[in-house]
């Protein structure tokens, strides 16, 4: 989808491409959304990773959602957003001594533990601050065909042995205060039917650890996974439906004396930024070789690396005053970089001319900072929000002489800043 079509049109218009452009009334209509699906014995945390732009986070805060974190410069976006410390879970595999202590000495939600190893250097951590910490144990995902996190899946979290040794471990510190157990087992899911499989495969290991560990649970942390459809034929996550299995879910929790009143934790990030942002680029040359019509736009995949990354394939639509009149060719669209993998898309498009906008959609998640912004040395794209019918830019262009620059102080050495006079 396109948010707000005419703000993209006017903002792109007055500000330039390429260009970021969120809609933050559409992110907080999804959030709301989502939150009348579910039980209240689920909450919310926003996968801060999918997009950390402290305006974005600010529409978390706002709707009352804690947030998820996997570093030190996340939870600062985080607490500068307006989320408590209080509601903050730290996820994700290396932790550095430093980046545990912070999160410690700033009183997070909990931690989520990666390892053995990660344990004991966290109860060394909290003991030298005399703290106490609230954890989860992480169960490591399964391996399997449909499984989407990939043959990576094995570095996060640990294997059932090591779980339940880590899980009497952490009830057996006086520095840690083990209150669930955290598993993540799939990434972008539109079938609700598997996601809640998965997770309750995650309400069997919260028993089984709860039981070996001697310890009642107060919560289980899902993970995210709730999809967004990214090419056309593609059906919505349906909430209706995973509404209805997470209210069986928590019968489920209640009917096990040792997770009876835990509470349920879900993650969601791209589901409820993705389809508010679009990326928005302008057409610099067509023309026709043997592969049919070749449309190189300004941007590319050093803004936005998915296509490239995943070969996910996103819809890209026409903002040309008059796209309905006209024919439509098949297209590749690509961007400035010497490259093959420069290609945002292949494309069915109204027939493109030099200076039309073309809006890259549901680009809201996964974006300016998944990129590779200094392949090229092109500038980087503007970031601009809508809400409230009004456009603000939250992060301008930065020129690469920014970077190019610390090479400078060598014999030699280049400076682009003559660049920004051009």
């Amino acid at each position: 989808m396109i948010p707000d079509a005419a703000g993209v049109i006017a903002v792109a218009s007055e500000h330039g491409t390429p260009a970021y452009v969120h809609d933050l009334d559409e992110m907080a209509r999804r959030i709301g959304a989502l939150r009348r699906a579910l039980p209240d014995r689920v909450d919310l945390a926003y996968a801060v990773k999918a997009n950390p732009a402290i305006a974005v986070i600010g529409v978390a805060a706002a709707e009352g959602l804690g947030a998820d974190v996997m570093s030190v410069g996340e939870l600062d976006a985080a607490v500068r957003a307006g989320i408590e410390p209080a509601s903050i879970v730290y996820t994700g595999p290396g932790k550095r001594d430093a980046e545990l202590a912070e999160s410690v000495e700033r009183g997070i939600g909990a931690i989520t533990l990666e390892s053995l190893g990660e344990l004991e250097r966290l109860r060394g951590i909290c003991r030298e601050a005399r703290r106490r910490q609230a954890v989860l144990v992480r169960a490591a995902g399964e391996p399997r065909p449909d499984n989407v996190i990939g043959t990576g899946h094995g570095r996060f979290g640990m294997r059932e042995s090591d779980l339940l040794a880590a899980a009497r471990a952490v009830a057996a510190a006086p520095e840690l205060d083990l209150i669930g157990v955290h598993r993540f087992d799939a990434t972008n899911v539109l079938d609700h039917r598997k996601l809640l499989a998965t997770w309750n495969r995650s309400i069997e290991i919260a028993a089984r650890v709860a039981r070996a560990s001697a310890t009642p649970l107060r919560l289980v942390d899902l993970g995210g996974g709730l999809g967004i459809p990214y090419e056309d034929g593609e059906a919505p996550l349906d909430l209706r439906g995973l509404g209805a299995g997470l209210e069986a879910l928590v019968a489920t929790l209640d009917a096990d004396t040792m997770l009876a009143g835990a509470r349920l934790l879900l993650e969601p990030g791209r589901h409820l930024v993705g389809p508010c942002g679009a990326y928005v680029v302008r057409v610099i040359d067509v023309k026709v070789a043997d592969e049919g019509t070749v449309v190189t736009v300004d941007g590319g995949v050093h803004h936005l690396l998915r296509p490239a990354l995943v070969g996910g394939q996103h819809r890209i639509v026409s903002l040309a005053p008059d796209a309905v009149a006209r024919r439509t060719a098949q297209a590749i669209v690509g961007g400035p970089l010497c490259t093959s993998l420069d290609v945002l898309g292949q494309v069915t498009l109204p027939e493109p001319r030099v200076g039309d906008l073309l809006a890259v959609t549901d680009a809201g998640a996964y974006g300016y900072t998944e990129s590779m912004p200094l392949f090229g040395s092109h500038p980087s794209p503007l970031e601009i929000v809508l809400q409230g019918g009004e456009a603000r830019v939250i992060r301008d262009r930065i020129n690469p002489a920014v970077f190019i620059d610390q090479q400078a102080g060598s014999p030699g050495g280049l400076s682009y800043r003559s660049w920004e006079n051009r």
